[in-house]
């Protein structure tokens, strides 16, 4: 009998072993790998980053509009003016024209109207000598109401442009939460550690030297979306900032930089032009050797990196 509960407790304690061992391989396949958390996290930035581009696009767009609203109501006043002015004149030929017998008492009444084909209609009675002061009137009135209502317009736009805008930044923040979480979950810390470039840069003559010493002192600086510098940058707003410290205004937005420079084979790549990757959702300035200096993602300072981080979309030249 102590023989045969000996062989049993044996039995318990294998069979035991044996489902721990089980239960914990279990668990290990199904949680993933480091490596799989970084494809993911990998995938999310870049996918992040052209939600940060289209954001960028769109807030240029804004800025154009807020322009254009801008310039249509200072004109605005100029044009209200002159239509008054040329409501007076009208007026004068009415009032000339029924004094002489060209108009009759009702088309007098018709005068107080605010409509404009009533007036037309009183003034296609007028002699045709007053003809310039007419045309000059009725082009006047079509240049205001055409004003007002690209006015209008242009506003409407606007409001619909910051509606987008600010879906696109809930968006944006909502998606680096939980990248966040990801990179938390990969590593232990949601972003890397910044820290100021202390090595040599190299001299470059010319406006290229100057954004590419820009870039270098902006290594270790933080990935920030939407930003163009000092304490952030992303990927269009770093390397529009370097050529701003050139002299040289560029678009902040990847694709918009893209048609604003000259088209230039890999071969011919020189300090401070630009490399363009992932159907310019992302864009770096070259450095030389074969290097970029680049902000990436969201959690990650801005780097120098090999050209070859992805394969180039293309290259360009700032004029």
């Amino acid at each position: 009998m102590p023989h045969t509960r000996t062989r049993l407790r044996a039995l318990v304690v294998a069979t035991l072993a044996l489902a721990i061992t089980a239960t914990t391989a279990t668990a290990a396949s199904a949680e993933p790998s480091t490596s799989e958390l970084t494809k993911k996290i990998d995938k999310a930035s870049d996918q992040l980053e052209d939600i940060v581009e289209s954001y960028n696009k769109l807030n240029i767009s804004l800025k154009k509009t807020k322009a254009d609203e801008k310039q249509l109501a200072a004109s605005l006043a100029p044009a209200k003016a002159a239509l008054a002015a040329a409501g007076t004149q009208m007026d004068s030929i009415v009032k000339s024209a029924y004094m002489t017998g060209h108009v009759g008492a009702m088309n007098v009444v018709l005068e107080g109207s605010d409509n404009l084909m009533d007036r037309m209609s009183i003034l296609e009675q007028i002699s045709r000598s007053r003809g310039r002061d007419i045309a000059a009137y009725r082009a006047t009135t079509e240049n205001y109401a055409e004003r007002q209502a690209a006015l209008k317009a242009t506003q409407d736009k606007q409001a619909a442009e910051l509606k987008e805008l600010n879906a696109r930044k809930k968006k944006i923040e909502a998606d680096l939460k939980k990248l966040y979480a990801m990179r938390t979950a990969a590593y232990g810390k949601a972003t890397e550690t910044s820290s100021k470039y202390t090595g040599s840069i190299p001299s470059i003559a010319g406006s290229a030297g100057k954004a590419v010493t820009f870039a270098y002192n902006a290594l270790g600086v933080m990935y920030d979306y939407g930003a163009d510098g000092p304490d952030g940058y992303d990927c269009s707003g770093l390397t529009s900032a370097a050529w701003r410290a050139a002299g040289k205004s560029l678009p902040h937005n990847a694709a918009a930089q893209y048609s604003a420079t000259t088209r230039i084979s890999r071969s011919d790549l020189k300090p401070g032009d630009l490399v363009f990757y992932r159907s310019l959702g992302h864009v770096g300035l070259y450095v030389g050797g074969g290097q970029i200096i680049d902000a990436s993602r969201a959690g990650q300072p801005v780097k120098k990196r090999t050209i070859d981080i992805m394969p180039p979309y293309g290259y360009g030249r700032v004029n």
